[in-house]
């Protein structure tokens, strides 16, 4: 897989280890010396657009949010954006200079400005009010993930503007640092719209191993495929034994693959649903993800 592909469905920037199970080392190291990406200096890799997206804002005399926000705090996401994500003090002309750059005006601190980016609660708190849910998940999963509390989080919530208070505690109330990525992030985020289920990340299941999610009444287990490949013979069959053991636990096994997640959300919604509701009818192809 090509290294930017790999950093893509990773979320924009991924840990050494993480890239290097998928991409070999010289063809990261290659990829680095041609610029196609970037070496973080917190041991991770990055995608070379978010220069661009800290050079937007420092010109605008704002501050990077949303999703470059949580990217300069290198959290990995649902899928990078394709613009720079900025927002200025209320009341400031950009004029022309807004061009190809997502602008928001609201009230930035001095140290916002100062940074160059909105803080990390703020940051998670902005993408839950305005983004999707499953986007503001994958956002709240990694910060948590990278420390910030939960406690800071919903106390700020609080406090936040009553316009979309709601839909940032709804994310709140779901968010967790036991999803392993955004990919995970997402899965678990269409399914918490299917009737009559409830699935847990990261559940131990038997003596077999943690499964990525886990539905404990319904005894069904879903796993978000990682995208590469099993390298040798040996990894491929850890990997049948690994869900062959959760089937021997009595659990139903369903998997899904990234671009399930991002781009065939009904078909997994579907999928689900009719595992769990026999007489409906059987769903066969995802529409959307039928092409590679």
């Amino acid at each position: 897989m090509d290294v930017v592909e790999a950093l893509v469905r990773c979320g924009g920037v991924a840990r050494t280890a993480d890239v290097l199970r998928v991409v070999p080392r010289h063809e990261l190291r290659r990829a680095v010396e041609q610029g196609r990406v970037v070496r973080a200096a917190h041991g991770r890799y990055r995608l070379p657009d978010y220069d661009a997206h800290a050079a937007a804002a420092a010109q605008l005399g704002g501050a990077s949010s949303l999703l470059s926000a949580a990217l300069a705090h290198g959290w990995p996401v649902k899928l990078p954006p394709e613009r720079p994500q900025v927002v200025v003090p209320r009341g400031r002309n950009v004029g022309a200079r807004r061009a190809g750059v997502e602008l928001r005006w609201a009230e930035v601190s001095r140290a916002e400005l100062d940074a160059g980016v909105t803080d990390p609660v703020r940051t998670v708190l902005d993408c839950a009010r305005h983004l999707a849910f499953d986007v503001a998940l994958a956002v709240a999963d990694s910060a948590l993930r990278d420390g910030v509390p939960l406690t800071d989080l919903l106390l700020a919530c609080q406090r936040s503007p009553r316009s979309g208070r709601g839909r940032a505690f709804r994310v709140l109330e779901q968010a967790s640092p036991l999803a392993a990525n955004p990919f995970e992030s997402v899965l678990r985020a269409v399914l918490i719209d299917v009737p009559g289920t409830h699935f847990e990340p990261q559940v131990w299941v038997g003596n077999v191993g943690r499964a990525d999610l886990v539905d404990r009444s319904r005894r069904v287990v879903v796993e978000a495929d990682s995208f590469e490949f099993h390298s040798d013979s040996a990894s491929l069959a850890r990997d049948m034994e690994r869900y062959n053991g959760f089937v021997a636990e009595d659990h139903r096994v369903l998997r899904f693959a990234w671009r399930h997640a991002m781009f065939g959300q009904d078909y997994v919604r579907a999928v689900v649903s009719s595992v769990l509701t026999p007489d409906r009818r059987s769903v066969r192809v995802c529409p959307t993800c039928a092409v590679a």
